[in-house]
């Protein structure tokens, strides 16, 4: 029995209403919707900013219309997941950020070359959640040499780990090579226990990390034993020429100017780099200019070479770390202006 109408009230601050109703009608469905105490409609009210009303599967969306739209389509795929999904908030955070691109894509229409790419891994798909994640992935798919600069957790790294994985496994590469600068962030490398592998080992982890959740650990390791998979600091690379490769630095911002300018040198024959950083966590010493920050100068224009710029808006992680990522650069802007 399907429920009675909600009545018609709109709150002063609202501008318009949409009402719907989900189908088909099933309360343990509804209740993994909503979540307990209804948490999960809480979540879509502060991120779409907007008032959520219902009455068993009748639901009623109130607020400026923009918000309405992307909040409605949020509770609708939401309900459809919940067929074979159990949500939980980080699922609810997701799946507001896809909503947040198809808005954008109604006004603002990708290129072709702009398309949506799918990466298929054995461990499942990974596909680009926001406008400029999309755009990342098409790039790397098309240019030789690519740059992700943006904050922490909208996805760079593990996007580029994605790809180089989906690359070896379709032998369009003969081997992975990932890259960081080990730069000492208030430890001196030499006062840490071990050899120069053991020091050198947790400024590389999140790459790690990234392919354990695609590879598995054994198949990882076995692929590192056999050089398949070269993890390594910077300062290895110089001296090499690096063909049928694929190529990621990640912390690219604590590279210095020379620095850079080694590692892009290395690129050989069929080879494919990615290169990611955050311009505004530098742990260099305040007299070294960062190589990733010289580069924007020099390299935007040239052929072949792709830029893609993240925001708050691509951040995959708690929803606060983007209000964090907004107050800093609104205080840095502040401090620019003053």
């Amino acid at each position: 029995m399907r429920s009675a109408p909600l009545p018609q009230k709109i709150t002063a601050t609202a501008t318009v209403s949409h009402d719907f109703e989900l189908e088909p009608l099933d309360n343990q469905r509804l209740a993994n919707l909503c979540g307990q105490f209804n948490q999960h409609l809480k979540q879509i009210e502060t991120r779409f900013r907007v008032t959520i009303h219902h009455r068993g599967h009748q639901f009623r969306v109130m607020g400026e219309n923009t918000g309405v739209q992307e909040a409605s389509q949020v509770i609708q795929n939401l309900y459809h997941a919940t067929s074979h999904e159990q949500l939980d908030p980080q699922r609810i955070h997701l799946f507001s950020q896809a909503a947040d691109v198809e808005m954008m894509q109604l006004t603002s229409a990708l290129p072709v070359e702009g398309a949506d790419v799918v990466i298929r891994t054995r461990h499942g798909v990974v596909r680009g959640r926001s406008l400029n994640q999309r755009c990342y992935l098409n790039n790397i798919a098309r240019h030789d040499i690519n740059f992700g600069i943006g904050p922490a957790g909208t996805g760079k790294t593990y996007l580029a780990v994605a790809s180089a994985v989906e690359a070896l496994e379709e032998e369009r590469v003969r081997r992975l090579i990932l890259v960081r600068p080990a730069v000492e962030a208030g430890e001196k490398l030499g006062f840490l226990p071990g050899d120069l592998a053991q020091k050198v080992d947790p400024y590389l982890r999140p790459l790690y990390d990234a392919l354990y959740e695609m590879l598995g650990f054994e198949k990882v390791n076995k692929l590192i034993e056999r050089s398949v998979i070269e993890i390594a600091p910077l300062a290895y690379m110089r001296g090499r020429t690096l063909n049928d490769s694929f190529i990621i630095m990640d912390e690219a911002q604590n590279t210095t100017v020379e620095q850079m300018k080694m590692f892009l040198t290395r690129i050989g024959f069929g080879s494919t780099a990615v290169i990611t950083g955050d311009v505004t966590q530098i742990d260099l010493p305040r007299s070294t200019p960062s190589g990733l920050k010289h580069i924007l100068n020099i390299l935007q224009e040239v052929q072949g070479i792709s830029f893609t710029f993240f925001d708050s808006k691509d951040v995959v992680r708690h929803p606060l770390v983007a209000r964090i990522i907004e107050a800093y650069q609104a205080a840095e802007d502040a401090a620019d202006l003053s």
